[in-house]
């Protein structure tokens, strides 16, 4: 369903009304397209104390493609390298640093904090590098015009080269327009294994993709985007959906999958059906059977926890166990907002997408040490979707506007933070769960 009122805002008369009665004004967002893959305008670098990561970030900051300079009227996105801040007096550098440039950045313009992980024997650094979090969160709500605004901590285990270069691939999504919905987010980089894409246009060529619940809605547009990144894309639903499913994979030059994830041996037969291994796997497939608790029949409660977790966790047991999805893999699980703030009637949907928090920060380590395969999620706010579109006009309405770029997101932002985590170049962001939510008000 249209957003109505983001359509008339943006109309003379809409921008008139909304001023004089201090109504949401949203931003037309840049997204990516073909026409326009890049942000408009110069990249700003900047640093507040003494940077741990030496030469080597102007270095990645250069391969972005975006004209890196150390100062600029109007920058497209500002890069401040805030590793070496340690204490309250290099924390004010962040102010000093930023202070004049905030109201000069680009509408859909990008700022992103680079940070230290928080030192347990220095309480003092830790205390700062905290502040960080804070300072950016706050920063994301106050910049307006589709800017946002990120935290990237870089590992201090990594040495100061492959510091920078394991943040490449972060680096690049957050600086372009794929992460237009991502906003206030914290991600750590760490020393995973990161194979450098020989194209990055096409970074995941070569590679085999599965996605489940990808006839339509956000699945379809994560197989999408993953085609367009290189991948070969099998897509999975249930046999009911088996027509939709197949006019999307033969689109994206795929192959179909009719298989209900439920079953109990899906691992196996999605193994059998991919003889040759697999390098992504993507958990997309979701229901909602949204009630009350003291309303809720028992069979709503097991339907959306089997679908959502179980079958979740199930496959992933059984791809990793069989060696299906090969070492350097990834994979992807989507959990929601909803599962961060919880949700009036969702008590089951809620736990089943927190379920799939647990699952990322507890599998990743050992997947990655046993098996070099990342586990990461994304969480998703208010996303216009057919599902959404069934969502009463007020809470619709609440839900698109209680975020820092006052709008739904569109299912390609989900895409493309999936088709990030799905990168061979993403190998040290492991175990992180990151929001494509417009830095929604629910939720930490």
């Amino acid at each position: 369903m249209a957003d109505r009122y983001l359509q008339f805002s943006r109309t003379a008369p809409g921008r008139f009304l909304t001023r004089r009665l201090g109504l949401p004004q949203p931003a037309e967002l840049h997204r990516w397209s073909a026409e326009r893959p890049a942000l408009e305008g110069a990249l700003l670098h900047l640093t507040a104390g003494v940077s741990r990561l030496g030469g080597s970030l102007g270095e990645v900051l250069a391969r972005t493609g975006l004209e890196v300079r150390a100062a600029a009227d109007r920058p497209a996105a500002v890069v401040l390298d805030a590793t070496g801040v340690a204490d309250v007096e290099t924390l004010a550098e962040v102010h000093t640093a930023l202070h004049p440039v905030a109201r000069s950045v680009a509408e859909s313009g990008r700022v992103v904090v680079l940070g230290a992980p928080l030192d347990p024997a220095d309480h003092h650094q830790a205390a700062v590098q905290q502040g960080l979090e804070g300072f950016v969160r706050s920063l994301g709500k106050e910049m307006g015009r589709g800017r946002t605004v990120s935290l990237v901590r870089i590992a201090t285990e990594v040495e100061a080269r492959a510091g920078a270069d394991a943040a490449e691939s972060t680096l690049r999504f957050l600086l372009s327009p794929k992460s237009a919905f991502v906003s206030g987010q914290v991600i750590e980089v760490g020393g995973g294994e990161v194979t450098v894409p020989e194209d990055w246009e096409r970074p995941l060529a070569g590679r085999t993709a599965l996605v489940t619940g990808a006839a339509r809605g956000i699945g379809e547009a994560v197989a999408e985007t993953l085609a367009r990144d290189g991948a070969r894309v099998v897509c999975l639903d249930i046999p009911a959906a088996q027509s939709d499913l197949e006019r999307v994979a033969d689109r994206l030059g795929g192959s179909a999958l009719p298989l209900d994830i439920t079953t109990d041996d899906a691992g196996e037969r999605i193994a059998a059906a991919l003889p040759d291994g697999l390098d992504v796997l993507i958990h997309n497939a979701g229901i909602t059977r949204d009630r009350k608790l003291a309303n809720m029949p028992a069979e709503q409660w097991s339907s959306v926890l089997d679908v959502n977790l179980a079958s979740v966790l199930r496959t992933t047991d059984s791809l990793l166990k069989s060696g299906a999805l090969r070492r350097g893999g990834r994979i992807v699980a989507t959990a929601s907002i909803a599962g961060i703030a919880g949700n009036v009637g969702q008590t089951n949907y809620a736990a089943s997408k927190a379920g799939i928090v647990g699952l990322v920060r507890a599998l990743a380590p050992r997947a990655a040490a046993e098996h070099g395969v990342t586990v990461n999620a994304v969480a998703p706010g208010f996303i216009e979707t057919r599902m959404t579109a069934a969502v009463p006009l007020f809470i619709r309405e609440a839900g698109r506007r209680m975020n820092s770029l006052g709008q739904g997101g569109l299912p390609v932002d989900v895409a493309e933070t999936t088709a990030w985590f799905a990168s061979p170049g993403s190998g040290g962001v492991n175990g992180q769960v990151v929001r494509v939510c417009g830095q929604s008000l629910l939720g930490a």
